[in-house]
């Protein structure tokens, strides 16, 4: 009877941790798009939540990617424009998770898998393979961030998100700037 209780016991441990460990593998963003769901459902606001994940995830990648680029990076304005990442895209992450909180919108904590792969395959890099990727990589998220929030500075539901939104337009077009100048810089 013991071993049939401990057998029972260990095997439920076994489970147990199983569906623990999962739990911890599914993906922030997902699970903060499912939740956002749950509570926005029977309003008009869901492409402003998904907008709101979409930009924070964003946001969190090029501030992973700003810290890459100071010490990946081999030429100095990878470096600064790293470190300029770092610091204007914390401040909007603080801004935003501020602006989630009051609209009780469910932000992700860390980056999605597809975001993760991205990071992790300039982050193989160094040096100047590193900067001439970091840069590309830099003016394509740039022209599609300025894209997506242009529209919701024009088409979002809620006016605090829109006016966000519409706050951001402007750095994120000095970004793609500052980003296309440091890519021609490596040629």
């Amino acid at each position: 009877m013991k071993k049939i209780t401990l057998s029972s016991f260990i095997l439920a441990s076994a489970l147990l941790f199983s569906a623990c460990n999962n739990s911890q593998k599914e993906d922030s963003k997902e699970l903060a798009e499912e939740q956002n769901e749950q509570k926005f459902d029977d309003t008009n606001l869901e492409d402003d939540t998904e907008f709101a994940v979409a930009a924070a995830e964003g946001s969190m990648l090029e501030v992973k990617l700003g810290e890459l680029a100071q010490t990946n990076g081999a030429a100095q304005s990878v470096k600064d424009f790293g470190k300029t990442m770092v610091a204007d895209h914390s401040k909007a992450n603080e801004e935003l998770s501020a602006l989630a909180k009051q609209k009780n919108i469910t932000l992700p904590m860390s980056l999605s898998d597809e975001k993760q792969k991205d990071f992790d395959k300039l982050a193989e890099k160094k040096g100047k393979d590193f900067d001439k990727d970091y840069a590309a990589f830099m003016v394509d998220d740039h022209e599609k961030d300025v894209r997506e929030f242009e529209k919701t500075a024009k088409d979002a539901k809620d006016p605090d998100i829109k006016a966000w939104a519409g706050g951001k337009v402007s750095t994120l077009q000095h970004h793609l700037e500052m980003a296309k100048t440091v890519k021609d810089g490596l040629k």
